[in-house]
C-alpha cells in the first residue's frame, strides 16, 4: 500500500503541485481513508521527501539507460531532455517552484542529490564529445558541467522565467541549443543542426 500511495502522490504532486495537493485530496483520489495514509507517512513533509526521492531515482535510472545506449553525445542530451520532460509532465503546475517555496529543506536536499546524479552523466557526455571531435578539445570539463547544471536548474526559476512568457518545453529546447552551440566543433554543429531541423518538421 505504501508503494501505491507514493506512486499516486508523486503523480498528483507533479500534475497539481506540492502545495496544492492535500492529504484529503490524495485519500479521495485513491478511495482510501486519510488514516491509512498516516499509518505509512507521519505527515505530508515525509511524503513529499519520499516523492522527490522516488522521482529522482526514476529519472536517474532512465538517464542511465539512455547513456548505456552509446548514442553520440549530442543525441544523448536531446534524448535525456525528452525523457525528463515526459517524466516531469512538462511541469505545468510548476512543482519545483512550490517545492522551493513551501518545502525549502526538501528542495535543498533534492538539489544536492540532483547534482550528484547529474555530475557523472554530464562529465561523461562532455568527455565523450571531446574524444569524438564533436565538442571542442580545449573545454574546461568541470566548468562546463557545472554551468550546464546551474542553467538547467535556474531556468526553472519562475521569477526569472515566468511560465506564461517562457513555456517550459521551448525553454528547455532553447537552453540545450544555447549550451551545445557554445561547445561544439564544426562537425558537432552539423549534427546539432540536423537534430534541430528534424525536431521542427
Amino acid at each position: 500500500m505504501k508503494e501505491k500511495i507514493l506512486e499516486k502522490a508523486t503523480d498528483m504532486f507533479l500534475n497539481l503541485g506540492f502545495k496544492s495537493v492535500t492529504m484529503d485530496d490524495l485519500a479521495n483520489e485513491m478511495g482510501i481513508s486519510k488514516k491509512t495514509i498516516y499509518t505509512h507517512y507521519a505527515n505530508k513533509t515525509r511524503l513529499v521527501e519520499d516523492s522527490t526521492s522516488h522521482l529522482l531515482c526514476s529519472i536517474s535510472n532512465g538517464i542511465d539507460h539512455i547513456c548505456a545506449l552509446q548514442k553520440n553525445p549530442i543525441e544523448e542530451l536531446y534524448e535525456i531532455k525528452k525523457f525528463v520532460m515526459l517524466h516531469l509532465k512538462d511541469e505545468k503546475s510548476s512543482p519545483q517552484y512550490q517545492l522551493q517555496k513551501y518545502y525549502p529543506m526538501v528542495y535543498g536536499m533534492m538539489r544536492e542529490r540532483q547534482y550528484e546524479l547529474m555530475e557523472d552523466c554530464v562529465l561523461d557526455n562532455i568527455r565523450k564529445g571531446m574524444e569524438q571531435g564533436i565538442y571542442r578539445n580545449n573545454l574546461n570539463v568541470d566548468f562546463v558541467a557545472r554551468i550546464y547544471f546551474t542553467g538547467v536548474t535556474s531556468i526553472k526559476d519562475q521569477k526569472l522565467f515566468p511560465i506564461n512568457t517562457f513555456p517550459i518545453t521551448s525553454l528547455m529546447d532553447e537552453y540545450l541549443e544555447y549550451h551545445l552551440r557554445g561547445i561544439v566543433t564544426p562537425k558537432g554543429r552539423k549534427i546539432l543542426n540536423n537534430i534541430i531541423n528534424s525536431n521542427q518538421e
